[in-house]
């Protein structure tokens, strides 16, 4: 009954996936920011994230439906919608919101070089999101390998391929550099590149969050082989794009465990790629009766997760 349900792209099941997100946003809301009193500074504040995550969540079911990374139905935007209730308390920080929403603007861009219009555009745009995302994050470098195994799977290799990313790359930088440079605070953009010691992943081990990106990995994994001999039987534009989703997936996780300052919101990087790899994964799998009983257990595990991290 829930696999139909869900094998189904209509906006009444994008409607109720939201709803089904907002009770948890909500109650996690009201815990963290009503204990002390209410204020109106604080409703503004809830206004602004539950806005920040409808332009996530708008941005990611773009992601996935214009570059046809899954068949016509919700599996991955529904798996997305559950990893967004696990992490909902971690990622109520407009920071972290912010980063997430220009991580995804750039792999919006990544994707898209699937179609071989406004390349070049495509190219330099990547670049100069990743080129944002460097400033706020150092360690988001890691994905810089991402545009270059993109270029290698979906374009040819030319040498402006790969110097238009490298320009958009740079062209965030000279901004914030010369900004810097007037205010005379040099430091805080030589900063960027010196890197902290890296905090161990055991600090995972303090709440839910190691098993989550635990179940999080093997699910892809499982997926990754459930899918790929299907996938890479093929020589179309959904094989180049299932090898970059776990490329991408593999760069998420170094990510995760590069970051210095891990909190587990990190984790969420890891859900573009992971709900898109499991949700083919889920494909693959022809019992309804099966499919019905992994969708319940994902939203039990969803539900308990929430309350317990």
């Amino acid at each position: 009954m829930l696999a139909n349900f869900l094998e189904k792209s209509k906006p009444i099941n994008f409607i109720i996936y939201l709803g089904f997100f907002l009770c948890f946003f909500l109650i996690a809301t009201i815990t963290s920011y009503f204990n002390d009193g209410f204020s109106w500074i604080k409703v503004l504040d809830i206004i602004g994230f539950l806005f920040l995550f409808l332009t996530i969540f708008f941005f990611f079911n773009f992601i996935t439906t214009k570059n046809k990374l899954t068949f016509d139905h919700s599996y991955a935007f529904f798996i997305f919608i559950l990893i967004s209730i696990l992490f909902v308390s971690k990622l109520l920080d407009f920071n972290v919101l912010i980063l997430l929403l220009i991580h995804l603007l750039f792999l919006r861009k990544i994707y898209s070089l699937r179609s071989s219009k406004s390349v070049i555009q495509k190219l330099f745009d990547s670049g100069f999101w990743l080129g944002i995302l460097f400033i706020l994050e150092p360690i988001s470098i890691v994905f810089f390998l991402l545009i270059i195994v993109s270029v290698i799977l979906q374009l040819k290799v030319t040498i402006s391929n790969i110097i238009t990313p490298v320009v958009g790359f740079i062209t965030p930088l000279i901004i914030y550099f010369t900004y810097l440079f007037w205010y005379d605070t040099i430091d805080v953009f030589i900063a960027l590149f010196s890197f902290d010691p890296i905090i161990p992943l055991l600090i995972y081990a303090e709440d839910a969050t190691i098993w989550i990106f635990g179940t999080l990995l093997l699910l892809s994994i499982f997926s990754i082989f459930l899918k790929s001999p299907k996938a890479l039987s093929v020589n179309n534009s959904f094989k180049r794009s299932w090898q970059l989703l776990i490329i991408n997936l593999i760069l998420a996780v170094v990510y995760a465990l590069l970051i210095t300052n891990k909190d587990g919101s990190e984790v969420i990087f890891l859900a573009l790629p992971a709900s898109v790899i499991i949700a083919n994964g889920f494909e693959v799998i022809q019992k309804k009766m099966i499919k019905n009983g992994l969708f319940f257990g994902l939203i039990i595990l969803a539900i308990v997760g929430f309350f317990w991290l």
